[in-house]
Formats: structure tokens, sequence, C-alpha cells
């Protein structure tokens, strides 16, 4: 594996642990949907994934992380329909979708 894609996965490792970092202790929607920080955090943190996974599809198209190119999608939304992206998105990314790709990425490296 080239160099530059273990840092952009490395990236992501991090992403997702500043995400989990931020979720509120009682790790309940209520709570997150109230929090605007939070949510801001978060988002920043899916831009972010979401760039490094389009740099990483960039040098290896073929990588086996699953949903890779809707990772990146999900992170064009966010910057350019910022409008719609709802607190439930967010959630569903955070809850459902985040722990199956930190599995994914701890595989390949």
């Amino acid at each position: 594996m080239q160099e530059e894609i273990k840092v952009w996965l490395e990236d992501i490792e991090k992403a997702i642990a500043e995400i989990n970092d931020f979720l509120p202790s009682s790790g309940t929607y209520t709570e997150f949907e109230k929090d605007i920080k939070t949510k801001r955090a978060v988002e920043r943190n899916i831009e972010i994934i979401g760039e490094a996974m389009s740099r990483i599809l960039r040098v290896d198209p073929n990588i086996s992380i699953s949903n890779s190119r809707k990772i990146v999608d999900t992170r064009n939304r966010i910057i350019h329909g910022y409008d719609s992206v709802s607190d439930e998105v967010l959630w569903l990314i955070i809850t459902r979708y985040l722990p199956i790709l930190e599995k994914e990425i701890r595989k390949i490296k």
C-alpha cells in the first residue's frame, strides 16, 4: 500500500475518533440534536473523512472499503448542500456507518 494512502487512512481514523469523543456522554440522539457545536464538529469530521476517501480513490479506485463512493458523496452533500443535511442523517452515519468504516480501515492497514 502506498504511503500516502496510509496517511489518509490515518486521517479517517482520527476523524472517527474525534467524532466519538464529541458525542454526548448519554449517547442519545436527543442530546446530540440539541448540541449545535457537536453537530458542526461532526459535520467537519465527515467532510475530512470524505476528502481523504476521495484522495484514496484517485490513487486506488479498487480499495476494499464498502460505500467509498457514498462517503465522498456525503462529503459533497455537506459542503454544497449544507441545508439539506438533517440531524437524523448525521446520527445514522455516526451510529451505523462509521463503526463499519473503522473496522474496514483497521483490516486493510
